[in-house]
């Protein structure tokens, strides 16, 4: 029982040595021992709803950034999602305390301090993690600096130009501003510059390579007031194989395979349109497969949509070359028969007529000849400028001879030449189409 009292006495004792530590550590710092920092200040007056040099110079905030990754990035939505490792630093003179050392505090003891209203511009969705606990972080300098640090995931709008896509390469940001506190409260900098940024280096991104990035600091004009803003400005290049084994080359393998029908002859109608057809529908159905992947974004005219354009309108122009030379050698196929009918009705009717009626119809054509000097008939155009005829009926005459002029200028005497010249043609301007294609996409 004695001992029951004893033990009892003793921790009465203890509780107020312990309470007059927390409350009055400036008593202990005169003996030369250290107190828990900055409770003192907690508890004597501190305010968190004032920034620190209150009515004073702005508080001239430094961050630093670790991009952990960056998980998705959008075409469609035009975004990108990062998680980021976010540290600010800043001097608080009312958390000065006596030492050397650092001290870290429980992330929970965050709301009895002051700290910056930071917010990501453009950002969709954000969340801070919180498993096992929230990740925060804060740390207390002897001479009053705070190192507040956050894990966050954040969905950032990224304003991208697909009109290069596969081969376009874009640039995203990630902006830190000030909600509430303009620049005569609060400034921003980055710690060390460029290198205020790790991580970045270091990602691997499924279509895209990081080039290159850079910090700024920059001002937000708002109707408000001029807020500080901090930019990090990276540079994503896509990754341009995958296209290439996936789209560019089945593209051209089709293109090439249309023109085989080039070396079958006109009269495998069966073999030539086979091909034709296979070759066109197949294309479609690439073009399709391709524009659904970026179903949201078919408002631009993206690079891979000229090329597949190109190349189904090389394997349509193919087929056509097919109907053209079959039709021109169905029209000279029907052409030589008519022929042959009349040349042997005209032997028959030559054996049956004599001499007298040769003579006769000479006689009577030579005549016509003389009576009609001005007229020069040919057989196959009129010279109409000499004929006695009416105005009207010259030019009707004169259009007439041009129109046959013209006509016999396109018509196709050998329809076999067609297939021939399409094997060189069609080749030929293939290859010069994909030079400046290339040459534009790449370099321009």
């Amino acid at each position: 029982m004695f001992c029951r009292y004893f033990s009892f006495f003793g921790l009465c004792l203890f509780l107020p040595t312990q309470r007059s530590s927390l409350g009055h550590g400036s008593s202990l710092h005169g003996r030369g021992t250290t107190s828990l920092p900055g409770f003192e200040n907690l508890t004597m007056g501190y305010n968190k709803y004032l920034r620190p040099y209150f009515g004073g110079e702005p508080v001239q905030i430094a961050m630093s950034l670790d991009i952990a990754s960056i998980s998705s990035i959008s075409e469609s939505d035009m975004d990108y999602t990062a998680t980021i490792s976010l540290r600010q630093r800043w001097t608080d003179p009312r958390l000065v305390f006596h030492g050397n050392k650092s001290f870290t505090l429980d992330a929970r003891l965050v709301e009895l301090l002051w700290v910056p209203d930071t917010y990501i511009v453009e950002s969709k969705r954000s969340f801070l993690h919180d498993i096992t606990v929230g990740n925060r972080l804060v740390r207390l300098f002897s001479n009053g600096t705070v190192l507040y640090a956050l894990r966050i995931t954040t969905t950032v709008a990224c304003t991208m130009d697909l009109s290069k896509y596969p081969m376009d390469t874009q640039t995203c940001r990630l902006q830190l501003e000030s909600w509430g506190y303009d620049e005569n409260d609060v400034t921003f900098t980055w710690l060390r510059g460029n290198d205020s940024v790790h991580g970045i280096e270091k990602l691997r991104l499924s279509q895209y390579t990081v080039e290159r990035y850079h910090t700024l600091v920059s001002k937000s004009q708002q109707e408000t007031g001029s807020y500080p803003r901090l930019i990090l400005q990276f540079e994503l290049r896509r990754n341009v194989l995958y296209f290439i084994l996936e789209t560019y080359v089945p593209s051209t393998l089709l293109v090439m395979l249309s023109w085989v029908s080039f070396w079958i002859t006109l009269d495998s109608v069966p073999a030539r349109t086979c091909i034709g057809v296979t070759t066109v529908l197949s294309m479609t159905t690439l073009m399709i497969g391709s524009r659904n992947s970026l179903s949201k974004t078919n408002c631009f005219i993206k690079a891979i949509d000229v090329y597949l354009g190109i190349c189904f309108s090389f394997i349509f122009g193919a087929l056509v070359e097919y109907a053209v030379a079959h039709y021109s050698s169905s029209q000279k196929c029907a052409a030589k028969v008519p022929e042959e009918g009349p040349a042997n009705e005209l032997t028959e009717e030559m054996e049956e007529v004599n001499i007298t009626n040769i003579l006769n119809n000479s006689i009577t054509s030579y005549k016509q000849k003389i009576s009609f000097t001005s007229i020069e008939i040919s057989s196959d155009n009129v010279n109409c400028s000499e004929l006695t005829m009416k105005s009207h009926e010259k030019i009707k005459c004169v259009l007439r001879n041009k129109m046959h002029r013209i006509i016999g200028y396109f018509t196709i005497q050998n329809p076999g030449n067609v297939d021939h010249y399409s094997k060189l043609l069609f080749p030929l301007f293939f290859m010069v189409v994909n030079v400046f294609y290339w040459a534009y996409y790449l370099y321009f």
